[in-house]
């Protein structure tokens, strides 16, 4: 078994649609990033990178890569997964806890964990997404940003 964590974090923006967890989440900003800045997603890869002992997001999809701008997270994570299968592992489960003042997410959680475990290839049940304020303390709670934390256990795959 191998577990790894990971986290990301991205500052709230207007003029951009508010992708997380896989979906579009109705608000009047999104999140800014390279990509769609979708922290959750991004947290589930780094956790999993983590747990391949393969470094961070970052050196596999650097910010500087302008064939990345714009890109969907969605696509970024199914990269991180093949690796995952590649290297003879499959996902044991993912606990992830999404930290929002603003906007209200509890409703389109079951949305999110849908999302994520297709993109992973995972039944539904394997994927845990929670979501928590800062009850108003700090940049977070000033609803300047979104942050994701995730927890992923990979497991040698039958055969692997």
């Amino acid at each position: 078994m191998r577990i790894g964590q990971g986290v990301d974090a991205h500052r709230l923006v207007t003029g951009r649609p508010l992708r997380l967890g896989g979906i579009t989440v109705p608000y009047d900003r999104g999140l800014e990033g390279h990509s769609d800045g979708d922290a959750l997603l991004h947290a589930i890869a780094s956790a999993l990178l983590g747990a391949l002992g393969e470094g961070d997001l970052g050196r596999h999809f650097p910010s500087s890569d302008p064939a990345l701008e714009g890109v969907e997270s969605t696509r970024l994570l199914e990269q991180v997964m093949e690796r995952a299968r590649a290297a003879g592992f499959a996902l044991g489960n993912l606990d992830a806890t999404v930290v929002a003042q603003a906007p209200r997410l509890a409703a389109h959680l079951p949305k999110m964990e849908a999302a994520i475990a297709a993109v992973l290839g995972v039944a539904s049940e394997r994927v845990n997404v929670k979501v928590t304020s800062t009850d108003g303390l700090g940049a977070l709670g000033r609803e300047e940003g979104i942050a994701a934390l995730a927890v992923v256990l990979l497991e040698k795959a039958s055969g692997g």
